[in-house]
């Protein structure tokens, strides 16, 4: 074998040299940089020591002797899982909810707290558990924006001192026991049954109120009717009378003037010249006349007016006011029917504002009574 110079050493050493070298000079500059993003932000510790928030970009840090830790700067979403709580009417329930968190100050979110994380998650069960432990059932169910706005508070004081604001948080769902979920439906579905019980009695009220507003209307109309017919025939039976009347009087003015001629015709076959007629013949001879033209001749040629009434008759008959009286019967009809209208329209409107009621009021009316019976 032949020996080892110094020479030949040192040439085979050197490269390993030279890798370590620059091992150590490349390992050197990456723990002295340290690159942050645009939403995050770190804080450096040297030697264990709090030294100050990295801002993003590049920034340079002693080597090998530091550390960071990162904080993301975006609002955050927190899951509270689904706890179980019993509200202030004993019954029980479980509910879940989501809480959206965004770090404000990572220099107290880094000195102040272990982890804010984990630890507003469980600040937010505790809180979501007393909150629906000091409501009840109904409310725990329907005010939902009051159970959001309760646990926001709760949650405001302790985060601020960790430098965490809580922007928003939200109840998912609240769920009584399967128990209490069947009785609800019960009474959910007692009351659909009387709600539409009342309906059905008020339609049924309505329904006979528009039908006895319909009866009365055709009631009127046939009065009136009636009424109108009964007049025209004490009308018409007052004219007949009257024309009966008079044929029978001119019936009997024939038959004296009838018995008067066969007088004269008997006079005439006399033996004398001069006869002697009463006045009370020449007028009955007129009137005779007057009958069969239809119309009173004058020694002067001139012609009398027509056969009609008198004014005493016309009077009596009415047969003057006849027309009148047609149109009162009908503008009385109008306006009759013209209230009936009215008060038609007032019924219905007052069965739909006073006497129908709402079935909710009817129903707050009906619990109002049982309640004040049984705190008596």
């Amino acid at each position: 074998m032949l020996p080892i110079t110094p020479l030949q050493l040192g040439g085979d050493i050197f490269p390993i040299v030279a890798f370590v070298l620059l091992a150590i000079a490349v390992v050197t500059v990456w723990q002295m940089v340290v690159i942050t993003d645009a939403y995050e932000k770190k804080a450096l510790t040297v030697l264990g020591e709090y030294r100050k928030l990295l801002e993003p970009g590049i920034n340079f840090v002693p080597p090998f002797v530091s550390r960071t830790y990162t904080f993301d700067m975006r609002t955050q979403t927190l899951d509270v899982p689904r706890q179980e709580a019993i509200t202030r009417d004993n019954s029980p329930v479980t509910a879940d909810a989501v809480v959206y968190i965004k770090v404000m100050d990572a220099k107290k979110a880094f000195l102040e707290v272990d982890d804010y994380k984990r630890a507003v998650s469980n600040l937010a069960q505790t809180t979501l558990r007393a909150v629906l432990g000091d409501m009840e059932l109904d409310d725990t169910l329907n005010k939902r924006q009051e159970i959001n706005a309760k646990i926001r508070k709760e949650l405001d004081e302790p985060t601020d001192e960790w430098g965490i604001r809580v922007e928003s948080v939200e109840v998912r769902e609240v769920n009584p026991s399967k128990d209490v979920q069947q009785a609800m439906e019960q009474q959910t579905s007692a009351e659909r049954r009387r709600r539409a019980m009342i309906l059905e009695a008020q339609g049924e009220r309505r329904s006979a109120v528009e039908e006895a507003q319909g009866e009365k209307q055709s009631n009127i109309i046939r009065a009136q009717g009636e009424k109108q017919s009964q007049i025209l025939e004490a009308q018409g039976d007052a004219i007949s009378t009257v024309l009966r009347a008079k044929s029978a009087e001119a019936m009997g003015e024939r038959a004296v003037i009838e018995r008067g001629m066969e007088t004269l015709e008997a006079i005439g076959e006399g033996e004398s010249t001069k006869f002697v007629l009463p006045q009370e013949l020449t007028s009955l001879v007129g009137r005779y006349g007057k009958h069969l033209t239809g119309s009173d001749t004058r020694t002067d040629g001139e012609l009398l007016e027509g056969l009609e009434f008198d004014a005493e008759t016309r009077e009596m008959l009415g047969l003057d006011d006849i027309e009148e009286i047609l149109g009162q019967i009908d503008q009385e009809a109008e306006v009759d029917v013209e209230e009936m209208e009215e008060q038609a329209e007032a019924v219905k409107s007052g069965a739909e504002t006073a006497d129908i009621k709402d079935p909710d009021e009817v129903i707050e009316e009906m619990d109002d009574e049982f309640d004040g019976g049984e705190s008596s």
